[in-house]
Formats: C-alpha cells, structure tokens, sequence
C-alpha cells in the first residue's frame, strides 16, 4: 500500500526542491545547474543493484537542451537508499541508512549519510535504560542489517549498563505469519521491550498484537516512534524512543502542494500517488471513478503533505545540499588555480561543514554526522488523541558532566587514599619501575617491559650489533677492506718472490703470515650478527687460533734475525739448528698450544648464546656468555705471553744490521699490538650491550692492520715504486756501509 511510501515520496520531492533552490542561488555553484534521475528501489536490494547498474549503463549525458542547462553533464553523487541493506549494494550519501557496519571505511570507502549511526542509537537507548532502572527486558530487531548490526552494538552497550537481556528475538515482514505471531507472543510476556525495527516491521508486529490486546507494556524504540503513522495503535502510549529532531524547510510545503496535471500524468510515481490519494484513476483503464481533475491536494492530510514532523525528509534534503556544497568547493579550486584540479568529490564531501535553516551538517572520518537525537514520548491529550512530545536531547559531542573527588588516576600511577576522606578521595602515586597500572601496580615479566603510557607489558626490543646497524656496517666494511688488502699484499709479494727483498725476509713465513692476518680480518665477521651457539663456539676460539698463527710468524721471523746475525759471526753454526724447517715446526708448535687450550675450553664449558637482562632494564642484549671464563682468559694470556715475548726479542733486535730494518718493523708492530690488547682488557670489562662486541672487533681490526701496515706496507712501497732498492747491488753496497 501507499501508506508506507508517502514518506518516501514527501523525501524524494525534497530532494528534487533541494535541487531547484540549489539551481537558483547565486552563491551556491553559481552558473552551474544541477540535474537529477529518480529510481524506484522499492525497498529491495535486487531493485537497487538492477536500478543502479541501469542508471550506470543507460544514462544519457545529455539533460536537456534548452537554453536553461548545460547540454553535457556528469554524474557527482547518489543520494538516497533509505535501508542499509540496499546502501550496502552502492556508494551514495544516504538520509536513512543507519547501520553502523557502513561506517567501516575500509569496506564503504565512498559511503556517506546525514542520519547517525546506529551506534550512537544503540548508546543511547542503553543508558535511556539505565536512567528509568529498567535491568530485566526483552528486545525484538528487523532481520536485516539495520536489525541484526544495530541489535549487537545495544547489547554490547547494555552489557556495560549492567542490564540483563531475557530475549533477543527477530524476524521481517515478508516472514510466514506463523514466525511473526510466535515473536508476538514471546512480546506479550514482557513489560519492557526495545524494538530495533524498521517502519514496516514494527507495522506488522504492532498489527499481530492488536488482535490479542494485552496488558499495556513500555516500548523503546528507534526511529519508529517518530511515524505518526503507528500512533493508531494506542495500546503503544508511553512508548519512549530517540528521533532525528524536528526541523522546517521554508516553503517545502507549497512545493508539496504545486502539483499540475501535466506534472502528475507525466510522472508513474506521480500518478500512482494521486490515484491512490483521490481513490480514481488517470489511465482509464478500470471502471472506477475517473480524475477529473477537480482533485482538491490543498485539502489532502497524509504523510506526503505533512510537513509538521520533517525528520528524514530533512536528512534527504540535507543531502542534497552536502553534495552541492562538495561539487562548488571543486569547482571553486579548479577556478582558483585555473586548471583542472584532480581532486575527486570524494575527498570534497570528507571536508563538507555547513549550516542550512539551522541545521549543522559535517562529517567525521567514517562519513557520519554528529549524532544529535530528540528523546520522544508518545503522550494522550485530554481529548484521548495520542501526540508524540519532544521531552529531552541527546547530543553525543556534549561532554558528560563530571563530579569526582579525585580524577581517575594516569595509566602507570596507583590510587593511594587519602587520611581521614570518603574512599573516592586519593592521591596518584607513579609506579616503580618496570611496573604498570591495573587495578594496582603490577610488574611485568622478566622479557617484557612497559609502554609509553604504562597500561600494559610489551616484549623488551632485542639488541645485538647486526650487520643492518650502522657501526656494524662500518666494522663489516672494515673488516674486509682488510682481508682484501693482504690479499693483494699477497699478491705482490708472489709476483715478485724471486727479488731480493722478499727472499731476504724469509718469503715462507711471509706468505703464511699474510694467512693469518687475511683470517684474523675475516674472524671479525664472526661477531656480527645474532649469537647462535656455534657462532658463540667459533668468533672466539677462531679469533684465539688466528692471532696465535700470526704470532707465531712475527715471532719466527724475529728468532730468524737474531740467528741471521748470530751466523755473520766466524766459526758459527747457528742457522743449522734454525733453517726452515724449524721455523715451521716452533710455528705449527706454539698454535698447537692454542689449539689444545682452545678444545679444552670448548669440551669442559664452551661459550653459549644468552639474552642478558640485566646491563638495560628496558631492553634485551642478546650476546654469547664465555662459558669458562678461565678459558677465555687463557686464550687471551697465552696470546699475550707470545706477543711479550715477540716484543722482547724485536726490541733486542732491532739495531741488528739488517738491510731492510724488518727488526725495527717488527718492534713498531709488536709495539702497537701490545698496547692495543692491553687497553682492550679495561675497556672490555666496562663496555655495556653490544659495545663489549664492537670494542672486541675494534681490537683485532686495529692489530691486524698495525701488522700489515709496520711489516709490509715499507716492503711494497720499495717493490712497487723504488725497485732501484730491490736489488742484489743495492743490498752489498748497503752491507759494505
């Protein structure tokens, strides 16, 4: 029947007034003429895909071609679908889509509306509620988005009240009449009842319990209770509910009212009004009462030509207007810049903040408006007739008014009370640290730590020098910059082997010391990135043996002078008891010593992987425990009784005569290694986290490339660019000096 599509009707032709007033203005898109297509969804969701997909794929660009409007045009907005389930089906702005799913912007993106959210609704039913000290009710919803959404966020709300909720039952008007009779008897048991039903739901079910009138029941109800409509149904005075509060559009009513022939016979929605309006008909088509045209409209009382409750039709024309004012603020920016500006009306309507008769009109983030509800109550007048009163306002941006003795305490305090006052009256005491605030101060566990705010435990963040941190990029880069430049030491002294300076220093433990130095840049690497237990097992027992291998060279190549300059001596025979085979076995012996040291550590208490917790409170040092210290320390001292010694016997030598003074190298580089592993030891033991790792690497950098640079810098600046010293005639001429 009509009944229930007058106000559809009376919110269409607001729509169409809105775009007339609009097309009129001078300050609102001044020049520009807005034009508009009205479908029919009938309240189905079929309808509306089929009818938007028509509209997408049939419309001709072209409105009219009078003088009156532009001869192109584009479609900007939809307005309408007053269901949510039809709106979930397409992008618009809508007057009466309440569901508060369409707020999700991530599903909706392009989905705005003049109504609120049924959030806001569901909110303030529940405390509505509260206030009358209703704790035990019963609650009936449309099966439908707007039902089934809305009924779960007032439960929610209602849950946080502390009201209990006997049932929630559901169903829709097209249900077999056996459901909707089996609701109406669970109804008839109930004295409170909340009704999250839409106009023709709630018809249905009010009609059900007309039949078996019962004793009178308190209703809550949504936007139902503000249909004079339903007001037929007396058994429902007292019902209680919140509305979109009243407004007046000036001269809506006449615009209501201006309907010619032409216009109506032009229009099916038209005729159809006026033929169930007036009871005749227009196309001649029955044997009823044909309209002649003598049809008084000015004299008709229906939904469509009151204008006393302008509710929903205002968010319709409200609509309207939020579309117009996003289409002029475009249009005002391409003007301003004089050139097309790619900014879609999307990101317009987003910012769209405006005043139209007295009414706000913005949006929020999710594309809602401000929730502003008028509280009404269904009252009897004196004569009997049922009135609908406004009796309160619900403005959900109103701050709540607060009477407390103390404020509610921060997150990372505790309530301390206060001596001699009410227990609402306390001081806010911080929490130790490491703590948070619940209901009291609470530690957290050893691998978490507070949040800024102090309300709850996160895990601690991990640190260890990683090959992405940037000293451990510059140590990394270091490192191999090293390896590769003995590696091409290397290379120079195997290209030129057979000259005299690089025969003369005892090319075998040369070569092998370039060995151990390219291992020890390379071991660097090892302590880098996160420990593991093998990586725990190598980075020191690698770094032990390699130092040791280089020692052992350097120490070589000293004992190699010192009998070098014994065999000058007549009668001497020293260099039998030291030739090279010796070398190599005081080499392989003094690592063999290492090595050994090095497998007892690992078999008896190896080094292992460990979160240390306690150098930072707030954060996690992942770093490799020594396991036996004992060991560590042994690897160390030996090391360092080999370098001493080395030392000693360098200094000894270095005034020996020796034609490319190694003695006097050797002492510099033993000299620069000693000191840097003595200092090491101190700054070790203090360094803090990752530090202790970085100040390792740094030692065994700065000692390697001490000995490349002291031993085989001087010798390659003579092969490579004073080869007039690499010479045999060079070397007797200098011994004869």
């Amino acid at each position: 029947g009509w009944g229930l599509c007058y106000c559809e009707l009376q919110s269409s032709r607001a729509m169409v007034f809105a775009i007339e007033e609009i097309n009129n203005s001078t300050e609102l898109l001044p020049g520009i003429r807005l034009g508009y297509q009205i479908y029919d969804s009938c309240a189905s969701v079929p309808v509306a895909v089929h009818m938007a997909f028509q509209f997408l794929n049939s419309f001709d660009p072209v409105f009219s071609m009078d003088n009156n409007c532009s001869h192109s045009g584009m479609v900007m907005a939809v307005v309408g679908g007053s269901g949510s389930t039809t709106s979930i089906s397409l992008s618009q702005v809508s007057h009466f889509s309440t569901c508060s799913c369409l707020s999700d912007k991530q599903q909706y993106p392009n989905f705005f509306r003049t109504f609120p959210s049924d959030q806001f609704q569901a909110e303030a039913m529940a405390k509505l509620v509260k206030h009358f000290g209703w704790t035990w009710i019963g609650a009936v919803r449309s099966d439908s988005d707007f039902g089934n959404n809305g009924m779960a966020s007032f439960l929610k709300a209602a849950q946080k009240e502390g009201i209990c909720v006997e049932y929630s039952l559901s169903f829709h008007r097209t249900y077999p009449h056996s459901r909707i009779q089996r609701v109406a008897d669970v109804i008839r048991r109930s004295m409170v009842v909340v009704a999250l039903l839409s106009l023709g739901d709630m018809r249905a079910l009010l009609e059900e319990l007309s039949y078996e009138p019962s004793l009178s029941r308190q209703w809550i109800g949504s936007f139902w209770v503000t249909n004079p409509e339903l007001m037929r149904f007396s058994f429902c005075a007292g019902a209680i509910g919140f509305g979109i509060p009243k407004s007046r559009i000036p001269g809506l009513r006449d615009f209501l009212l201006n309907l010619s022939p032409s216009q109506v016979a032009s229009s099916q929605i038209l005729t159809e009004f006026w033929e169930d309006a007036f009871n005749c008909t227009l196309t001649k088509k029955t044997v009823t009462k044909i309209c002649d045209g003598n049809e008084d409209i000015q004299n008709l009382q229906n939904q469509y030509t009151d204008t006393s409750q302008l509710r929903v039709t205002n968010m319709a024309y409200m609509a309207v207007y939020a579309v117009a004012h996003a289409i002029h603020n475009l249009e005002s920016k391409q003007v301003r810049r004089n050139k097309h500006v790619d900014v879609s009306i999307l990101i317009e309507l987003k910012k769209v903040n405006f005043s139209q008769n007295g009414y706000d009109v913005s949006f929020d983030a999710n594309g809602d408006p401000v929730a502003i509800y008028e509280l009404v109550n269904w009252q009897k007048s004196e004569n009997g007739v049922t009135e609908i009163v406004a009796v309160g306002l619900y403005d959900a941006s109103w701050p709540v008014p607060v009477s407390v003795c103390t404020d509610s305490c921060p997150p990372g305090t505790r309530k301390v009370l206060q001596k001699g006052k009410p227990i609402c009256c306390y001081d806010c005491t911080a929490c130790p640290e490491g703590e948070i605030n619940s209901t009291d101060c609470l530690p957290c566990q050893k691998e978490f730590w507070p949040n800024k705010k102090r309300d709850t435990c996160i895990p601690k963040p991990v640190e260890y020098l990683s090959f992405q941190d940037l000293l451990g990029i510059i140590l990394a880069t270091f490192s191999v910059i090293g390896a590769c430049l003995t590696i091409v030491t290397a290379a120079v002294f195997f290209c030129h082997r057979k000259t005299p300076i690089v025969r003369a220093n005892n090319s075998e433990l040369s070569f092998l010391l370039l060995i151990s130095l390219t291992l020890c840049f390379l071991c660097s690497l090892t302590f880098i990135g996160a420990p593991s237990e093998w990586s725990c097992m190598l980075r020191h027992t690698a770094f032990g043996i390699t130092f040791v291998l280089c020692i052992s060279c350097v120490l070589g190549k000293t004992i190699v002078v010192l009998m070098a300059f014994k065999a000058t001596i007549p009668g001497s025979n020293v260099m039998k008891w030291f030739g090279p085979p010796q070398q190599r076995m005081t080499v392989v012996s003094f690592t063999f010593i290492q090595v050994l040291i090095c497998t007892v550590w690992l078999v008896v208490n190896p080094p292992f992987p460990i979160k240390n917790l306690t150098t930072y409170k707030e954060k996690i040092i992942l770093e490799c425990a020594l396991g036996s210290a004992a060991g560590f320390w042994a690897v160390l001292g030996y090391l360092g009784i080999l370098a001493a010694f080395c030392f000693v016997l360098a200094v000894l030598a270095r005034k020996l005569p020796d034609n490319f003074n190694e003695a006097k190298l050797i002492t510099i580089s033993m000299l620069i290694f000693c000191t840097v592993w003595i200092t090491f030891i101190p700054a070790y033991v203090s360094s803090p986290g990752k530090f202790t790792v970085v100040v390792e690497i740094f030692a065994i950098l700065a000692s390697s490339f001490g000995l490349i640079m002291c031993i085989f810098a001087p010798k390659c600046f003579i092969i490579l660019f004073k080869p007039e010293k690499n010479t045999k005639k060079y070397l007797i001429n200098k011994n004869q000096l």
